[in-house]
């Protein structure tokens, strides 16, 4: 007989409950995920279709929408287990089904104290934002049907390259001893490269829509960069798989540098432009919390405070003045600077998190008994084991020279393949009209004074024999 008294009826285990979950661990998870599941939809849905011109707002949106939905089906299908799953090879998992009742309810890899439906739930929605900054590359001339090939084939053929690599225990990258918290590398950087190298196969918007790029709504701008950033409590926050002292300190960093780079951003603005940008401290914000990412859990406050300072000034500087002066940078056209804001500032989150990663940081969230490989250039020095620190710096550039690589040739033989099957870019009359020539909608139906406007919606919502599709006019009043 045991001496112990029998657990809380709330705490006791049953067959929804097994002895292995945490019901603490296994509420957070699901939380972050969600969280990062808003960054996309409706985060990036409305920054996509309020940072554009009016008449690309629809499409811009709707690319983001899409992917959300295609990537869950190709992740449930395949996507996870060759990211996550038994591997197939060094960098790669074994293609295989995510919806097995079995396989759903039992415990996820890594001995963590959630089930795999959780964690395909959680990965689901970092593989789908991936996708989704792709498109910010994209937007204004990409042939939607064209987009509909990309993602089910990035997402098979690139995407799980990166991440088995990099985040599955059996990755050649993971076994190194890469640092990569939440993504710089796996999310950030793969986006950023992609999305470029996507861009100069696409080409690039009419030259009238590149030169002049107002906004169509700066506040629904700022309310879906406001989802993006308090999202990123999950993206960071859920990556220990534990609700955990590093998964509060791997938030609070994460806040830290990107207000510390916003603000950077904004005094460089102002000191070279003589103006506050609201679109420039967007920027800022952004390029802090991806640089943030692959360290958030493994710095101390004091580093995520000289991170944004780093995030803020250098992608200005690529953005603002290298942008300019590099031809292959003016030649490509990358709607949303992507590269600089993804790629660049990743890289330099990537490079970072080798020189300032503390060793018990690291010991709390890696939980290996070799965790002592993981350390900063900067403490390797001030503890004698500069070579340990040189060989950390060493396993982040050769991360950031595979994923580098890897994105430019998956991405280039992806947009090839489809060019021969649809066009990748639209037509020149598609491009003048947008939203209403490509999906017979558009974002802003109500404007002027006594005008009256007749609905062009898709013809399969226009027919006079039902009420549901009969023709619509709508007096302005």
């Amino acid at each position: 007989m045991s001496s112990f008294p029998p657990l809380p009826a709330n705490l006791a285990f049953d067959e929804a409950s097994p002895e292995w979950m945490n019901k603490g661990d296994n509420a957070w998870q699901l939380t972050a995920a969600t969280l990062v599941g808003l960054q996309s939809v409706p985060g990036l849905v409305i920054l996509y279709g309020s940072i554009v011109k009016k008449k690309w707002a629809v499409n811009s949106a709707f690319m983001a929408l899409y992917a959300f939905a295609a990537v869950l089906i190709c992740w449930m299908g395949w996507g996870y287990q060759m990211s996550f799953g038994d591997r197939l090879v060094p960098f790669l998992g074994k293609p295989d089904v995510a919806m097995d009742q079995k396989f759903l309810l039992s415990q996820a890899f890594g001995g963590v104290m959630f089930p795999n439906a959780t964690m395909v739930y959680f990965q689901f929605v970092f593989a789908a934002i991936t996708l989704i900054l792709i498109a910010g590359a994209l937007l204004g001339r990409m042939n939607f049907h064209a987009w509909m090939l990309f993602v089910p084939l990035w997402l098979t053929f690139s995407y799980p390259v990166v991440a088995f690599s990099i985040w599955s225990p059996n990755g050649w990258l993971y076994k190194k001893g890469l640092i990569d918290y939440s993504g710089g590398f796996v999310i950030h950087l793969s986006s950023g490269v992609a999305g470029f190298t996507a861009a100069y196969w696409v080409g690039p918007r009419e030259t009238k829509d590149r030169e002049r790029f107002p906004p169509n709504n700066i506040l629904l701008m700022l309310a879906g960069a406001g989802m993006l950033w308090m999202g990123w409590t999950g993206f960071n926050g859920g990556d220990p798989y534990v609700a955990s002292v590093d998964a509060s300190l791997a938030v609070l960093n994460t806040h830290v540098c990107a207000a510390t780079s916003l603000l950077t951003w904004l005094l460089l603005d102002i000191m070279f432009f003589s103006k506050p940008s609201v679109i420039g401290a967007t920027q800022g914000m952004i390029t802090g919390l991806v640089c943030i990412t692959p360290a958030a859990g493994v710095v101390q406050g004091w580093a995520a405070i000289l991170m944004g300072l780093m995030s803020g000034s250098i992608p200005w500087y690529t953005m603002m003045v290298l942008h300019k002066k590099i031809s292959l940078l003016k030649h490509v056209d990358d709607t949303m600077a992507v590269f600089h804001t993804h790629a660049v500032a990743g890289s330099l989150g990537g490079i970072l998190s080798g020189f300032f990663a503390n060793p018990k940081l690291n010991r709390i969230f890696y939980k290996l008994p070799d965790w002592d490989k993981y350390i900063g250039l900067a403490y390797g020095i001030h503890s004698g084991r500069t070579t340990a620190g040189f060989r950390q710096m060493g396993i982040q550039l050769l991360g950031i020279a595979f994923v580098v690589i890897w994105n430019v040739f998956s991405t280039s033989i992806i947009c090839l393949v489809i060019r021969f099957i649809v066009p990748l870019r639209l037509t020149d009359e598609q491009l003048s009209i947008g939203d209403d020539a490509i999906h017979g909608e558009e974002a802003y139906a109500l404007w002027g004074d006594g005008e009256k406007y007749e609905s062009k919606a898709n013809s399969a919502y226009r027919g006079d024999d039902n009420s549901m599709g009969q023709k619509r006019e709508i007096q302005m009043v």
